[in-house]
């Protein structure tokens, strides 16, 4: 295409470029917007992808499990992170809950003992639950019950649901405990449960403790209210002045058969993970209450309790006919009971 030229009046010469065509200039730029759009859209598609990924890997590392790394290889199997069917665990879903039962006879301090570790802040002890007896029928009444404690589904005034760091309650040894034995020991090993074992070194105290109780239970000395256990020294004085009657014939036998019943229970249950206390130690020694915290692998905290001891003093102010138990008891493997103190 020859150029165009125009002359100027005083001699300058101006050369004119042809016109490029509008269509050219226009595939240019759309070829130049394509590329852009297709870098950014491969920069938007690349971020998505790594966003969805962390969300997969970070919703995988959740559910992959609260792993308490503190926690020493040794008592893994024993720190557990229950998924409640009735609530949320919420913010405390990872941390680890240890799963224990109180094994005792009755007026042995159970539910003493049971009142100071209620007072920790992250206990969960739910009592005497089976002393209901459609709860201890058979093996599979047994075991479902023990599922819905230790899911956390169980509630009484002393749970603390979403923080419980440990979760149990009180077994009586005649609450059908003694008789599945075997099943509850397989039970507690799977599902990584410890015992505490609470019992009375002088069993002639508990006898007293037992039969003083079972008259109450009728004769409900507290202005018509029957209390097996009470909060003040005016209640405790009050309940302290019957004086049961000993049977003779059959005391010797009768402490024989509990010291006989303590030793198969320690015998049926020494492959569980286990302490065993005595509630004369833990009257006498409250820093045995610390050994029940590092076994439980609880924070460490001061434990109360407003509960109040009945029974003070020699036994000989708290039986009837203390002569003749005295001359009973006097040879036998059971004298040192006369004259030992828990007080």
């Amino acid at each position: 295409m020859a150029e165009a030229i125009c002359l100027f009046t005083k001699g300058t010469i101006i050369i004119k470029s042809p016109k490029k065509s509008p269509i050219f200039l226009r595939m240019i730029v759309l070829v130049f917007a394509m590329v852009c759009g297709v870098y950014i859209c491969s920069v938007c598609l690349n971020q998505t992808n790594f966003g969805t990924t962390s969300k997969l890997l970070n919703v995988e590392i959740n559910k992959r499990h609260c792993c308490d790394y503190e926690v020493d290889r040794s008592q893994t199997p024993y720190a557990h992170y229950p998924k409640p069917e009735t609530f949320t665990r919420a913010e405390c879903a990872c941390n680890p809950v240890r799963y224990f039962a109180i094994f005792s006879m009755q007026r042995s301090g159970s539910g003493w003992f049971e009142t100071l570790l209620n007072s920790h802040t992250n206990v969960s002890s739910n009592g005497e639950i089976f002393s209901v007896k459609e709860r201890r029928n058979n093996v599979t009444s047994i075991l479902t019950t023990l599922d819905r404690v230790y899911n956390l589904d169980w509630f009484t005034s002393a749970s603390k649901n979403q923080c419980s760091a440990a979760v149990g309650f009180k077994w009586m040894l005649n609450q059908g405990l003694m008789e599945n034995h075997k099943e509850i020991v397989e039970y507690f090993n799977n599902r990584g449960v410890s015992v505490i074992f609470l019992f009375r070194r002088n069993l002639l105290r508990r006898m007293v403790s037992v039969l003083a109780n079972s008259f109450d239970r009728y004769a409900k000395l507290l202005n018509g209210t029957h209390k097996s256990h009470v909060h003040s020294l005016e209640e405790a004085d009050t309940l302290s002045r019957y004086k049961p009657v000993i049977d003779l014939s059959s005391l010797v036998t009768d402490l024989k058969q509990m010291d006989q019943r303590v030793s198969e229970a320690l015998e049926y249950f020494s492959s569980t993970r286990h302490i065993r206390l005595y509630y004369e130690d833990l009257v006498k020694n409250r820093t045995k209450l610390v050994d029940v915290q590092d076994f439980l692998r609880l924070p460490q905290m001061e434990l109360t309790s407003r509960q109040v001891k009945i029974h003070k003093g020699p036994l000989l102010e708290h039986i009837k006919n203390w002569d003749d138990v005295n001359k009973a008891l006097k040879g036998t493997m059971y004298e040192k009971f006369l004259h030992y103190n828990d007080y």
